[in-house]
């Protein structure tokens, strides 16, 4: 299972990669596995207020439905689109084409309630 150290994680298996005041965010690949096969994503607007821990949309697998809860409070700048006629893009490489949206946050430095790799990997054994 691949936990990248340049990434900051939720309990809830979210990932979140900080560039200045905007985060990507995506879920892990122990969630994406124990999903199975992704068969739909549905993501908020552009232009959508998200807040920490609510949910900004759902993901769809063979096995079940889940939410998708934001690490931070913000505003929606990016959705993946791509992600719309290939939703197992997240199987493939969810830290890569298979993120999920950018948020631009309202409080750069706030990573409070955050793992990091090496916290998220002690969560995950």
């Amino acid at each position: 299972m691949k936990i990248p150290s340049d990434l900051f994680y939720t309990n809830d298996h979210e990932w979140a990669k900080f560039d200045g005041d905007v985060v990507t965010v995506g879920i892990t690949d122990f969630a994406q596995s124990e999903l199975g096969d992704i068969i739909f994503i549905e993501l908020p607007e552009i232009d959508c207020a998200v807040e920490k821990d609510e949910a900004f949309g759902t993901i769809e697998a063979v096995k079940t439905v889940t939410d998708l809860l934001s690490p931070v409070n913000g505003t929606v700048i990016e959705i993946n689109e791509n992600l719309e006629d290939s939703p197992e893009s997240v199987n493939e490489n969810c830290y890569g084409k298979g993120w999920f949206v950018k948020i631009k946050i309202d409080n750069a430095g706030d990573k409070s309630g955050l793992l990091t790799a090496e916290e998220y990997k002690t969560l995950t054994e």
